[in-house]
């Protein structure tokens, strides 16, 4: 399989915060992730005055390249608490319109997640081609990059070579020194961040792209908001929600995460459904006669890649690159990239048993994938944005390293395998230069059109009981369920699943509350 559309083309999942990323979307194969971020509050109330010439602005389209395809550029206000400041943003939108026959239902706003996916690099190459042809011929397909990502005013932090450095640092600390280290990183990374960034990086939170996501709703024509988000995208989709519900068109929400969860229980949570994504690889790999980590039930198996990772730890093995040797934090990496969509387990079945080997290219290639490594060292800025993003979004998980170590037994028990390189990844907003605006709090969108939120049962980054509770908060909420391995749901294989939300973007009717598939 080719691991940069495993890991890309359908999108990214981040959520909670750390040196890992945390889920990816779906739509055919998915990408990933960090950790798991929630809901800021509500900033105070714009100036509707001062933001009407922004709503008033006209798109220019132009050709971008990619056939079929149409980019612009849209301002929004740097600080939508002080719209009037003349600061703004850029935000780079991209479209692909309807393509006939059928009556034209306006636009589909689609964003995969992250916080730090490209929406419009998710829109051409999956969402606009690969959206169900009867969904494409009535929409006009629309994303665009949230504030602070790639083509939209993006953080910036460290270089490529700091950036290699950086996602080799040891995420399972077995001393001071190490520690030390570790808390080093997340310094210098917040440092570079605020140097090269420092502008935008109080003004990204999900409330602040939520605000710019109905600017382009009325910017596009559209008295409501159609949407399609996953994992982290359903939390922006529920915070438009919650603070536009009159404006809620057709929105589904695919791999929902938690909005009312403070970001320590995000992680444990998340590192929970990596456990259970990781089980579900290991008893199909224990099947296999090409299996890596030998035959027996789960534990033995997962007992077997712990053993693997402490080598590792101790002694990295060449990974084709003599500046990054396959350790155990890049191998680590790897292994989670692929339990993104089980369609990748053969790949990781490979990149283990070449690594175990002594060859650990194949790890170290689905490692950059996930961080978003371009063969010629550079990198795109998800991981930075997702920091900027998450970090914003809530109070940090953790307020110092013996916090960290006052949380471990229950990340380990989480998950033997990745419990303590989770639990260390979430430190890293510890020593963010800006201070949370948000916090964890329920989303109600009262008043709104039934919004469809969907679950996947064994969704390794965006457990099902997050979906269970978002759909019980939101007012209009109707909970779909898909019982099945991987991220996200809608594009991925289930018929029952993509008739269901196929039936909703089209027709209007949501499925039966509780509809499982």
């Amino acid at each position: 399989m080719d691991t940069s559309r495993l890991l890309r083309t359908t999108g990214t999942v981040i959520a909670a915060a750390g040196l890992l990323l945390s889920g990816c979307t779906s739509g055919g194969s998915g990408e990933p992730g960090a950790a798991a971020a929630s809901l800021p509050s509500a900033p105070p109330s714009p100036d509707a005055a001062a933001l009407r010439p922004y709503y008033a602005q006209k798109l220019t389209w132009r050709d971008c390249g990619v056939p079929g395809f149409q980019c612009s550029t849209m301002k929004a206000p740097l600080d939508y608490a002080n719209p009037g400041s003349g600061q703004d943003v850029d935000i780079a939108v991209s479209r692909r319109t309807a393509t006939g026959p059928g009556k034209r239902l306006g636009s589909l706003v689609v964003n995969p997640g992250g916080p730090g996916g490209s929406g419009i690099g998710y829109l051409q190459a999956y969402a606009g081609i690969g959206y169900p042809a009867a969904v494409r011929a009535q929409y006009d397909m629309v994303s665009f990059d949230p504030r602070g990502v790639e083509r939209s005013s993006p953080v910036e932090c460290l270089s490529g070579p700091a950036m290699d450095k950086y996602t080799q640092v040891d995420q399972t600390p077995d001393d001071a020194a190490e520690r030390a280290e570790l808390v080093a990183a997340f310094k210098e990374f917040a440092r570079a961040c605020e140097a090269k960034s420092g502008r935008v990086l109080p003004h990204v939170s999900t409330v602040d792209a939520a605000r710019d996501m109905d600017l382009l709703r009325g910017v596009l024509g559209d008295q409501k908001l159609n949407y399609v988000g996953a994992s982290y995208g359903t939390l922006l989709g529920a915070t438009y929600a919650d603070l536009f519900p009159d404006r809620v068109g057709r929105l589904v929400l695919d791999g929902a995460m938690d909005p009312a969860r403070p970001a320590l229980e995000l992680n444990r949570d998340q590192t929970e459904g990596f456990e259970t994504a990781f089980t579900s690889f290991a008893k199909d790999c224990a099947k296999q006669p090409d299996c890596p980590l030998g035959k027996g039930d789960p534990d033995a198996v997962a007992a077997r890649l712990k053993e693997f990772f402490r080598k590792l730890d101790a002694q990295p093995v060449a990974s084709g690159d003599p500046d990054r040797p396959l350790g155990e934090a890049l191998a680590t990496t790897g292994v989670i990239a692929a339990l993104y969509d089980e369609s990748a387990w053969p790949q990781l079945r490979e990149a283990l048993s070449s690594a175990m080997n002594g060859d650990g290219s194949g790890l170290l290639s689905l490692a950059d994938s996930y961080y978003e490594r371009e063969a010629d060292g550079k990198y795109a800025n998800l991981m930075f944005a997702n920091a900027a993003v998450n970090c914003l979004d809530q109070p940090a998980a953790f307020t110092g390293p013996e916090a960290v170590d006052t949380a471990l037994p229950s990340f380990e028990k989480a998950s033997p395998v990745f419990g303590a390189g989770l639990a260390w990844a979430a430190l890293n907003c510890t020593y963010w230069p800006v201070k949370a605006t948000g916090k964890a709090r329920e989303l109600t969108a009262k008043g709104a059109a039934p919004i469809v939120v969907v679950g996947t049962t064994r969704d390794p980054a965006t457990p099902y009981k997050w979906a269970q509770a978002l759909a019980g908060q939101l007012e209009s909420g109707t909970l779909l369920t898909y019982d099945g391995d991987g991220h996200t749901a809608y594009g991925r294989g289930s018929e029952c699943i993509d008739t269901a939300i196929n039936r909703y973007l089209l027709e209007g009717k949501a499925p039966q509350d509780g509809k499982k598939c």
